[in-house]
């Protein structure tokens, strides 16, 4: 009985030499991973100046310029321009650095006209006609892209 049992037992090993070895399968490769998730935008830096701020270093040294040569040629809107540089840092400028940066711009502005000019000439009413020109194109630019 032991040596059946044996024999039963050594016969599948027996038959799997008389087997054709055949190569093993390929193994698929594994599925791909899923991608990563997209980034999530970072936060917009409340402190970063908006995408216009160079438009409107431009309109402060513009406006700069509009307050001395105006006030040279003795034109009556002399005075608005200061004013509405003060308006537009109030309306724009909500931290000190930009605050500055655009006051320097048009303090700087203003002392190289004063500088260059200090009296009226016909160069001194074209400039300003020319600067009148340059602050509508401005002020239609940075409202159409940007906001109301």
């Amino acid at each position: 009985m032991l040596a059946l049992a044996l024999s039963l037992a050594a016969a599948p090993v027996a038959a799997q030499q008389h087997i054709e070895r055949r190569p093993p399968r390929p193994v698929p490769p594994p599925p791909p991973a899923a991608p990563p998730p997209p980034a999530q935008p970072a936060a917009p830096d409340p402190n970063a100046p908006p995408p216009y701020e160079p438009q409107l270093t431009r309109l402060a040294e513009v406006l700069g310029a509009l307050h001395h040569l105006r006030t040279v040629c003795g034109a009556k809107d002399a005075t608005i321009w200061r004013d509405r540089m003060a308006a537009l840092i109030e309306a724009d400028a909500p931290t000190p650095d930009r605050r500055d940066r655009l006051a320097g711009a048009f303090n700087a502005s203003f002392r190289t006209w004063a500088r260059s000019y200090r009296s009226c000439t016909p160069a001194a009413q074209h400039a300003s006609k020319m600067f009148l020109e340059e602050t509508s194109r401005i002020a239609t630019d940075v409202r159409a892209r940007y906001g109301p």
